[in-house]
């Protein structure tokens, strides 16, 4: 059976209420240590980490080690549940976006040393298709193509970076873009579903708050999970 990849956060994977059912693997590999939590033919990694009390900020997730450690489990595709911010009023919170570009303006970790590599960034069109199939045999309401701007993180953008952003791409996160390079250059397949989770800071009415994105992530969980069922069925 084949193992496909999963890389989520905290707030999903716990309102997904998989951790419990899952069996922990601690694989080591030369770039760190990751926990893979297997269910079926999905493995897990929650890209925060598993210990509330040690969360791990974007900036430092270790993704390197994370990517590499289901590529030696024998994964080849790659799904990344990314929890992001909408920069158009016209995409609301609750949408699933299936993005085909990103930008990335912060250095990215790679994982060649001392040689001459210089890579074409994307994600995985064949991984794309199949979540946009397996959204829409779910009856979701998915935009299918757009562009995620990733920033450093960990604090939210300003109303003005918002507006900037929002000339350029579609939504914004902090993980995805670094997710994607680094499982490319691992030739892993990869491909991410965007959970639009609230509007970006200064597009709505309220200033955004922590709280207002761990609801949004929440109301959208039992989707991603259904998602997630339909495209390793191939339903």
């Amino acid at each position: 059976m084949e193992l496909i990849g999963v890389l989520t956060g905290s707030v999903m994977m716990e309102a997904m209420n998989i951790v419990h059912r899952c069996d922990r693997q601690t694989v080591k590999n030369k770039y760190g240590e990751t926990t893979v939590l297997a269910a079926g033919n999905m493995a897990f990694i929650v890209r925060h980490g598993l210990d509330p009390s040690c969360y791990i900020l974007p900036h430092l997730i270790n993704h390197r080690a994370n990517l590499l450690a289901l590529k030696e489990l024998g994964v080849t595709e790659v799904i990344g549940i990314n929890s992001t911010g909408s920069l158009k009023n016209s995409l609301t919170p609750g949408t699933i976006m299936i993005p085909d570009d990103f930008i990335a303006t912060a250095p990215v970790p790679g994982i060649h040393e001392g040689q001459a590599i210089h890579l074409t960034p994307s994600l995985s069109e064949p991984v794309r298709r199949k979540l946009v199939a397996a959204a829409r045999a779910c009856d979701f309401d998915v935009v299918d193509g757009g562009t995620y701007w990733q920033v450093t993180g960990p604090r939210l953008e300003t109303r003005a970076e918002i507006r900037m952003m929002g000339n350029f791409a579609d939504v914004v996160g902090m993980t995805m873009a670094s997710e994607a390079i680094t499982a490319q250059e691992l030739s892993l397949e990869y491909a991410s579903v965007c959970s639009i989770d609230n509007f970006g800071n200064g597009l709505a009415d309220r200033p955004l708050s922590l709280e207002q994105i761990i609801a949004g992530t929440q109301n959208n969980a039992r989707r991603m999970a259904r998602l997630l069922e339909s495209y390793t069925s191939g339903d």
